[in-house]
């Protein structure tokens, strides 16, 4: 993390050049603080303090020049961050970067993005748009923010809508209750962060995405997953390495996942499950859906909710899943994936 220092002192060299007298106390001036902004960013501060800083999330990302193909960074300072956030395309990279004093992990998170939305508004005729962040274009990175939909129990209320290719999520926390995470498109990387809801809160049609490191809360009764691969050609497959379930919701009360289509592919590996998971590990959608060619896997998870005998429709790996299988050769090179986050 030596660069991230180095990176720092430059972006502090840089504001006091460019004339900007520094207004925050530097109470976390270490390897992994990420405190600074550089004088290419576009800053957001809603108390106004830093020049030319935008008050919002969205004001920054309207300013964003989508003819451009070089990358482009938006920094936040601390707050909560009362939006509804859309991100379209862009033709070139973006990374989205919270103020933390610890960017290795989420639990120093100083920034919120918060929306309540869900799909009884009168209007909304999908679930992307219920999302407090709704993010569209390739290519990005997101580090150290927390992205909520505060609606609660009773429909769909997405925090993330990630619905295009190549978008990593680093030190991030998502919370809502019903489909929390919509990892639809692409490929997709999520470590060290966390996700909590009780419903179906990872769900998707097509995307591959890898978690890792993620702390998963159970907040009440339901499934953890619910992808929805719905073909033998559909490239979508979640996996889950070395995650950790736990959970409020009460014994046996969570399933790793439901098929939301016939194809769904779901694979948890060397991760802990508590007791909040239920013997059975998985669950049919409904009585009538066919479940011959659901693929749904295991490998080396531990803790008390690693055992039981599973649904017949489930299987333990004879070998864990390489994320280079799903996410394709060379993935680590790519601008989206810091593997830094990454074992």
């Amino acid at each position: 993390m030596l660069p991230q220092l180095i990176f720092t002192l430059i972006a502090l060299i840089s504001n006091a050049a460019a004339g900007i007298i520094w207004p925050w106390p530097l109470q976390c001036f270490t390897l992994h603080a990420h405190i600074l902004p550089s004088f290419r960013d576009l800053v957001v501060d809603k108390s106004g303090k830093y020049p030319g800083s935008f008050h919002n999330l969205t004001s920054a990302v309207a300013a964003l020049k989508n003819t451009t193909a070089y990358d482009q960074t938006i920094f936040i300072f601390p707050g909560n961050y009362t939006e509804q956030v859309y991100i379209g395309a862009l033709l070139g990279p973006l990374t989205i970067r919270g103020y933390t004093c610890d960017s290795r992990t989420y639990t120093n998170n100083q920034v919120t993005i918060s929306y309540n939305l869900n799909r009884l508004v009168p209007g909304l005729t999908s679930n992307d748009q219920t999302s407090t962040i709704r993010l569209w274009t390739s290519n990005v990175k997101f580090y150290n923010i927390n992205i909520e939909n505060t609606f609660g129990k009773g429909t769909q209320a997405l925090a993330l809508s990630a619905q295009n290719t190549n978008q990593g999520f680093y030190g991030c926390k998502f919370t809502g209750y019903q489909d929390t995470i919509y990892a639809n498109e692409g490929r997709q990387i999520y470590a060290k962060s966390y996700v909590n809801g009780a419903t179906d809160f990872i769900f998707g049609l097509r995307a591959a995405a890898w978690f890792e490191n993620i702390d998963i809360e159970t907040i009440g009764t339901g499934y953890i997953t619910a992808n929805g691969r719905d073909a033998a050609n559909n490239t979508s497959f979640y996996v889950f390495n070395k995650c950790s379930i736990t959970g409020k919701s009460g014994v046996a009360s969570t399933y790793l996942g439901r098929p939301w289509r016939q194809f769904s592919r779901v694979v948890f590996q060397k991760s802990y499950l508590g007791d909040v998971v239920n013997p059975l590990g998985w669950s049919r959608w409904d009585a009538v859906q066919p479940v011959d060619n659901i693929t749904y896997g295991e490998y080396k998870n531990y803790g008390p909710g690693a055992a039981g005998v599973r649904a017949n429709f489930s299987m333990e790996l004879k070998a864990p899943i390489q994320a280079v299988d799903i996410l394709g050769k060379h993935f680590e090179r790519e601008y989206w994936v810091d593997t830094s986050y990454l074992e």
